[in-house]
């Protein structure tokens, strides 16, 4: 039996007029069906007009555009002819919008449960009342921590995760036809991708409500997609089901947005050092580190972050700092460059101790330590001309004015594979990821020996991010700058680290050489975000969330310890009266590679064997795991 269907968008194009008053098409002809308790995936790269569709389904165009032709119907009648106050009865009542930023999407100052039933009663589609009974069952049916009461808190008390579940809350409280999703996992790190998916997936599917949903991630969309349309430019290359598009792709653009999806990480993947610059020595250290946030007391930070870390980098290296938000990878990031002061423990630059903290440390020691910022877009200066935000460090720290600094200003741009004219545009003017690549190139007008990039891949499409990284590995062999690469993308990390450093709840779980860490046995968190990495096939997120492992690991949330090992509440190995008391023993195996755990290699290796055995016999099957420990 034929779905109902609930909105109909045809030979839809929407346009912007230039200086000259020429019409330029942004959306040329775009048409395509939704039907009740379906999901339909817009996929393309940044620029591809995934959100310009997306938000005329509320009969809404972004400033300096306009609908040009065609139709979008809810329910056959056409939503972009309708009257003013009828369009507003739409956006938020018949249809809801998620954005992809949740932290900005909330007010700080005003509870969850205020805000995720304001619009619901705003629209008259329930009273007060009916709105928190119906928020309290959304908490529920999104498995949120403490349904009956975490309405009561206030945005900052919950994690990411959460939040954005929260939004899912906000957007569902109404009982919306259709919800549009843009982009609401993409800045999420890969274990509450997965939470997030599956509880969303399942509100819409037992709604009966439909959903648009915006992502450039196809193995985020071979989870949640019934129908795929494939954009370019404003145009549809290819449309058709979930499993059609992935499975039997005809248009030579998907295929090659297939080809880049970040493979499943494993030994092997890594780039090959091949260039002069690279030598076995250390270039910046971190030895036996405390810090954290709220000022040091006896010693010890009020609210303590990392617990004697350890890490090295070696000169002309890329060392990848992995795990999920509030593992403290950022925090050890502004440690380095001196932004935040340890409370205890070293920074060692070419065998010279660095001040602790950046307003002690001399020109030249700034110089050499660089930072380049996770979101390009508030890093950048959006009054300042891209030749003067590039020309500052060339200035600050090399003295070069007039001509010479215009002359290393477009050989830095062309450094980054940019064209010299952008020097006379300001950022506003630029693509995500061409934003992106002038963040890096001020950090790199400096000359620095030591990169230390902050999620920079994060919210770039598959595409873009994949650019960004072979432009970082071109630049380490020309100019030797090691990089100190953070991300909680296990797939980016393994295709671009020498070695990788594993963090957990502020400390080091596993380290080592990239193959060696992406090799067995690994320590079980480790695990556990390598089996968190989407694959590009139908069906993965049921399989993944059957085995109770996963379930289990993915639904708890990073907790700092005082004592024990961290990872104990989520780990399927705990040994009980012993991992939650002591300090895990580090071991010492192969190349340098260094495990933190109670459990021996031996039986690492062996649960390692049965993980495989069991996950061999689940496929043949079909089975689920059997139930395995949980504490």
């Amino acid at each position: 039996m034929e779905k109902e269907k609930l909105f109909e968008v045809k030979d839809l194009r929407i346009s912007a007029t230039n200086d000259d008053g020429e019409e330029v098409p942004i959306v040329k002809g775009v048409s395509f069906d939704i039907h009740k308790g379906e999901v339909v995936a817009l996929i393309g790269e940044s620029g591809s007009g995934k959100t310009t569709i997306s938000l005329a389904t509320l009969a809404y165009t972004k400033p300096g555009l306009h609908f040009a032709g065609g139709e979008c119907q809810l329910f056959g009648k056409d939503v972009l002819t309708m009257p003013p106050l009828a369009q507003r009865e739409l956006r938020g009542g018949n249809v809801a919008y998620l954005a992809q930023s949740a932290a900005a999407t909330f007010n700080p100052a005003i509870t969850i449960n205020e805000q995720v039933t304001e619009a619901a009663v705003l629209h008259g589609r329930l009273s007060q009342q009916e709105a928190n009974e119906r928020a309290i069952e959304l908490y529920h049916a999104l498995e949120l921590p403490d349904a009956d009461r975490i309405g009561h808190r206030y945005p900052h008390q919950v994690s990411g995760g959460q939040l954005q579940r929260l939004m899912a809350a906000m957007a569902l409280c109404g009982k919306p036809d259709l919800m549009v999703l843009d982009e609401p996992t993409t800045a999420l790190d890969v274990t509450t991708q997965i939470e997030v998916l599956k509880a969303s997936t399942k509100v819409i599917r037992e709604e009966n409500s439909a959903a648009v949903y915006v992502t450039h991630d196809l193995a985020v969309v071979a989870q949640v997609a019934d129908h795929i349309v494939v954009l370019y430019s404003g145009e549809i290359m290819e449309q058709g089901s979930a499993d059609q598009i992935i499975n039997h792709p005809t248009h030579a653009y998907t295929k090659r947005l297939m080809e880049a999806v970040r493979p499943k990480p494993e030994a092997g993947q890594g780039v090959e050092l091949t260039h002069e610059h690279h030598r076995d020595i250390d270039n910046i250290e971190v030895k036996g580190m405390t810090a954290g946030y709220g000022g040091i007391v006896d010693g010890e930070p009020v609210i303590p972050i990392l617990k004697d870390i350890n890490v090295s980098v070696k000169n002309g290296h890329v060392v990848g700092v992995i795990g999920e938000s509030g593992c403290g990878k950022s925090t050890l990031a502004r440690v380095m460059a001196g932004m935040l002061p340890p409370a205890r423990g070293d920074i060692i630059l070419d065998g010279k101790k660095l001040e602790g903290d950046l307003h002690d440390r001399k020109l030249e020691e700034l110089q050499k330590v660089q930072f380049v910022f996770q979101m390009a877009d508030t890093a950048l200066n959006p009054k300042q001309l891209i030749g003067n935000i590039i020309g500052r460090p060339l200035e600050f720290y090399h003295g070069l004015k007039g001509k010479e600094k215009h002359a290393k200003v477009a050989e830095i741009l062309e450094m980054v594979e940019l064209p010299a004219a952008f020097a006379n545009r300001y950022p506003m003017e630029l693509s995500g990821g061409q934003k992106q690549r002038i963040n890096m190139a001020r950090s790199l007008a400096a000359n620095p020996e030591v990169m230390l990039c902050d999620e920079v891949t994060s919210a770039l499409d598959s595409i873009v991010g994949a650019n960004v990284i072979k432009l970082l590995t071109a630049l380490r062999d020309k100019t030797g700058v090691s990089f100190v690469f953070i991300s909680h993308d296990l797939s980016t990390v393994a295709s671009f680290a020498d070695e990788i450093v594993v963090l957990y709840a502020g400390r080091v779980v596993e380290q080592g050489p990239t193959d060696e860490v992406l090799e067995p046995p690994f320590h079980p968190y480790t695990r556990l975000l390598i089996s968190s990495v989407p694959e590009l096939r139908i069906g993965w997120l049921e399989d993944t969330m059957k085995k109770r492992e996963m379930a289990v690991g993915i639904a708890r949330g990073v907790e700092i310890t005082a004592k024990g090992c961290p990872f104990y509440n989520r780990c399927p190995l705990a040994i009980e009266a012993t991992c939650e008391l002591k300090t895990p023993p580090t071991l010492e195996l192969e190349k340098g590679h260094q495990i933190s755990c109670h459990l021996t290699l031996e039986q690492l290796q062996e649960a390692e064997a049965e993980a495989q055995k069991i996950l061999l016999g689940y496929e043949k099957l079909g089975q689920e795991d059997p139930q395995v420990h949980v504490p």
